[in-house]
């Protein structure tokens, strides 16, 4: 399994990039590609002591994509950035699946330039594996698509199912649409017009749920435009956070609470692991046909090691096969049921 990692992407430069593919490189059998300027690329190697093993190489691509800049252009523009190149190799069957941590507007771009989409899929989307109080839910989509329509949600609804069932075994995943009330009254335009869709769709489609449902794993799939899932996502991470520095400067108030907090650490780790995004290795890229994993911008080294365990997996799948045969489907069934009411 050959899995080429961005090494430019990500606000923290090529460091952390490096040391996650050496962390692979050690502890994984896959083949690692890390698609950058080879001589930066070089010169961290030695800076971290890593004799490279047989299953390791480099690929110099000279140019970056910038995290500020409008994506089309930089893509049109850098066709020799590490991002552009690595998804080339995507397509040219160099490598069987990519990681950036890079800017995720441009991620998408480069792969649907190269890889195309799912035949039968308007618009991909980023899967966000989301941790719940009964196990992971998958958020969707999660930044890739700001303005949508109501049949793009269904969309992501099949895509969300098929992964949730594939990766993480549950055999008829629930599916839920994030609104601002239970009732299907409620809610916006898009939102009622998708769930009259979701409800004939065949899914396993639960209703509409509330931001609080989110955490407590309602149902196993959460769909909503990209605007609103971006903010559901950093919101979620920047409210864990702040709840773990309010436990510590509490605990460091009182001698009694730091006993007990002592008492509790091997609970407090396992909570912090469970709800640390790094633990889950990224976010599938959904609706292209290959596997494309976008990463945090600000990502560390566990976390580029966990998106190339998730990568593996991917692309060890049949998602892709699963996502095209449902889509197409779905997509011959709403145009019989709709040739019937023109009929009628």
């Amino acid at each position: 399994m050959r899995i080429a990692i961005d090494a430019n992407g990500g606000d923290l430069g090529i460091k952390p990039n490096v040391e996650g593919a050496v962390l692979a490189d050690k502890h994984l059998q896959e083949e690692i590609i890390l698609v950058g300027r080879d001589p930066e690329i070089r010169e961290e190697l030695r800076r971290q002591r890593h004799t490279p093993s047989h299953r390791f190489r480099i690929m110099h691509a000279p140019d970056k994509i910038e995290m500020n800049c409008e994506p089309i252009e930089e893509c049109r523009n850098k066709p020799n950035s590490s991002l552009m190149v690595a998804t080339d190799m995507l397509k040219d069957g160099q490598a069987d699946a990519v990681i950036s941590a890079g800017n995720s507007g441009a991620t998408m771009i480069a792969a649907l330039l190269k890889v195309k989409r799912i035949k039968g899929i308007i618009r991909p989307a980023i899967g966000i594996p989301f941790p719940t109080e009964k196990r992971v839910s998958l958020l969707i989509d999660g930044g890739a698509n700001a303005e949508i329509k109501p049949w793009h949600l269904v969309q992501f609804a099949i895509m969300g199912s098929v992964y949730m069932k594939t990766v993480f075994n549950i055999p008829n995943p629930t599916v839920g649409i994030l609104s601002i009330g239970e009732e299907e009254n409620k809610g916006t335009a898009l939102v009622q017009e998708a769930i009259s869709l979701l409800k004939i769709s065949g899914l396993n489609y639960a209703g509409p749920i509330e931001g609080r449902d989110i955490p407590e794993g309602k149902t196993d799939v959460v769909v909503t435009d990209g605007f609103t899932g971006n903010v559901v996502l950093k919101l979620s991470e920047g409210l864990a956070r702040t709840i773990f520095k309010m436990i510590r400067n509490e605990i460091k108030r009182k001698f009694t609470y730091q006993i007990g907090a002592l008492l509790m650490r091997t609970i407090f780790r396992d909570l912090k692991k469970k709800m640390n995004p790094d633990e889950l290795g990224g976010a599938p890229l959904l609706g292209v046909n290959a596997p494309v994993i976008i990463c945090h911008g600000k990502t560390n080294a566990k976390a580029i090691f966990a998106a190339v365990r998730s990568a593996r997996n991917y692309a060890n799948s049949t998602i892709i096969d699963n996502i095209k045969k449902q889509a197409v489907s779905l997509k011959e069934k709403f145009e019989e049921r709709e040739n019937d009411k023109t009929g009628e």
